[in-house]
Formats: C-alpha cells, sequence, structure tokens
C-alpha cells in the first residue's frame, strides 16, 4: 500500500464531519415539530442553530486546505436523516424514538470529533484541534441536555395511551430492547476481526459475552409477561447490523468508524433503557425496573472502555491506510 500523509487522512475525517454534520441538519429542521414536548422542541431548536455553525466551521477549514466536503457522502446522509425522520413519524411512541436516537447521534458526533482531534494533533493543525474540541463540547452539551430530557420523552410517547394498556406499551418497549440487542449481537460478532487492535478485539469479544447475557435477561422478562420478542423487528436489525459491518469493511479506515459507531450504539442502548425503565416504573413492574438498571449499567461501562481507547483506534486507522508517521 502506497504511504499516505496524517494531511491526507486529516481531509477525510473532516469531509466526514462534514457530512455527519449535514445529516445532522436533515434531522433537527423536522426534529422540533414532532418532539411531542415543548422543552424537547425547544432543545432541538437550540441545537440546530449550533449545528449550522459547526457545519460552517467544518467546511471552513476543509476550504483553508484547499479541499472540499464530500458532495457524495453528504447526500447518503442526508437520505439517512429524512429516513429516520420518516421512520420516527410512523411509530406510536415519536418522542422516545426521536429522543433515543438523537441521543446516540451527538455521541457518534462527540466521538467523531474526538477522533478527529486526535488525528489533527498528529498532523501539527492547532486550528481544527481547536475547533474539533470546541464542536466536540457543544456535543457533550447537548447529550446531557438530552439525558436530563428522557422523563418528557416518555411521557410525551405515553401522553395519549389509556392506563389500562400501558401493560402492553411496556411489553413493546422490551420488544424494541430484544431488537436493539439482537443487532448489538451482530455487531460484536464482526467486531473483534475488524478492530485493528488487540485491546479493541478485547473489549468487543468481553462485550458481546455480556450483551448474549443482556438478551437472555429480556428474553426473561417478556416471558414473564407473556409478551413476545418481534421477529421482524430482530430482523430488520441484524440486517442493519449486517449492512453496517460490510460498510466498515469497506472503508480502509474501519478500526476509527467502527469504535465511533460502537460508542454510539452503546448510547442509543443506554436511551432505550432509561426510557424501559420510566415504562416499567408506571407499570409498577420493579423487576423490569432493576433488569433495565442492571443493563444500563453495563452498557455504561462499555461506553467508557470505548471511549478511553479511542487513542487505540486511531492508530490503528493510520495503520490501516498506511499513513506516514
Amino acid at each position: 500500500m502506497p504511504e499516505r500523509s496524517v494531511r491526507d487522512q486529516l481531509v477525510k475525517y473532516l469531509a466526514d464531519a462534514h457530512s455527519i454534520e449535514e445529516q445532522a441538519l436533515q434531522q433537527l429542521r423536522s426534529a422540533p415539530d414532532i418532539a411531542g414536548d415543548p422543552e424537547l422542541s425547544e432543545a432541538f431548536r437550540q441545537h440546530l442553530d449550533e449545528t449550522e455553525r459547526h457545519e460552517r466551521l467544518v467546511r471552513e477549514r476543509l476550504d483553508a486546505m484547499g479541499e472540499s466536503p464530500s458532495k457524495m457522502k453528504d447526500l447518503l446522509m442526508r437520505a439517512g436523516g429524512a429516513g429516520f425522520l420518516l421512520f420516527a413519524q410512523s411509530q406510536p411512541d415519536t418522542p422516545g424514538k426521536l429522543a433515543a436516537h438523537a441521543y446516540s447521534y451527538e455521541h457518534m458526533e462527540l466521538a467523531a470529533y474526538e477522533l478527529l482531534a486526535k488525528v489533527a494533533e498528529r498532523a501539527g493543525d492547532e486550528e481544527t484541534v481547536r475547533i474539533a474540541e470546541e464542536i466536540r463540547s457543544e456535543e457533550e452539551a447537548m447529550a446531557k441536555r438530552l439525558d436530563g430530557l428522557f422523563d418528557q420523552a416518555v411521557e410525551a410517547s405515553l401522553r395519549d395511551v389509556d392506563p389500562s394498556d400501558l401493560g402492553e406499551q411496556l411489553n413493546k418497549y422490551l420488544a424494541d430492547a430484544h431488537s436493539i440487542e439482537a443487532q448489538a449481537v451482530q455487531l460484536l460478532e464482526k467486531g473483534p476481526d475488524l478492530a485493528g487492535d488487540a485491546e479493541l478485539a478485547r473489549l468487543y469479544s468481553e462485550h458481546l459475552e455480556q450483551t448474549r447475557e443482556q438478551q437472555r435477561l429480556v428474553d426473561e422478562r417478556l416471558d414473564a409477561r407473556g409478551g413476545d420478542a418481534s421477529t421482524l423487528k430482530d430482523m430488520a436489525m441484524r440486517a442493519g447490523a449486517l449492512n453496517w459491518g460490510m460498510f466498515f469493511q469497506t472503508h480502509p479506515d474501519t478500526p476509527g468508524k467502527l469504535a465511533c459507531f460502537a460508542y454510539a450504539f452503546e448510547h442509543l442502548e443506554i436511551a432505550a433503557y432509561e426510557e424501559l425503565e420510566r415504562v416499567a416504573e408506571r407499570v409498577g413492574d420493579q423487576e423490569t425496573v432493576r433488569t433495565a438498571q442492571r443493563i444500563r449499567a453495563e452498557e455504561q461501562g462499555a461506553a467508557d472502555k470505548l471511549k478511553s481507547n479511542f487513542d487505540r483506534a486511531v492508530e490503528a486507522s493510520l495503520q490501516e491506510v498506511g499513513v506516514a508517521g
């Protein structure tokens, strides 16, 4: 493989960041209207203004380097953003789905800017380091705002549900959790082979075993409540994981992209169990509350371990693309 410079890879990370912001803008322009709660709506409106500035800052850095955003990547990410909004609107619990996805997406952005800053440091580009750290701080602040709004998201999702139907709603939230775990298993089975680093591979393998146990616990709660996992949702989520696995394999900087996505996915799971716990509390199902709390803590632990190994992911990515030191 011919050697590439750190600058070449920095340009690609900037173009990726621009595409991520394009998708975020696509979602944030519609999110306030479907959030179902005034505080959630205001959080999305506030972050739309921030995201417009993030997109401009990244585009300006590319311009300063004599480069431009990737039109194809931007188009694909905008299409993905529009697709998610259609999915969220088709669900009866739109506010909850929207809040959980946004919480996960903020952590994908946070991870992307962590990695961008590390590559910029290697390239000696102090201005890009500064911008990446500034944007990362605002993404982290938005994630914290969303973390404080899960009560409102669940309230908005259940506002029109008859109290006698709350038990069935809890079964649906459990089925959603089962589907998310099905996708996590599919991803984590591929993770060790794509990690590019022995410690990252060990983390993916370790969490795979933990995830299988989490799926068993959710199954157990569904059985106890007389509910069933959604076969259709499980199949769709596993297919999504397969597509992501193929995506990672087609990108030369797989370790970094995989770490970013895995970190974001952990936060999708954290959000799902935050909401599951709240629904279970309304129903008075303390065993499901405890299960949700246990799994959420494990997902947070896995996310923290991934974040502490972002340096390894960057180094493995640079080695895979043949970057000269």
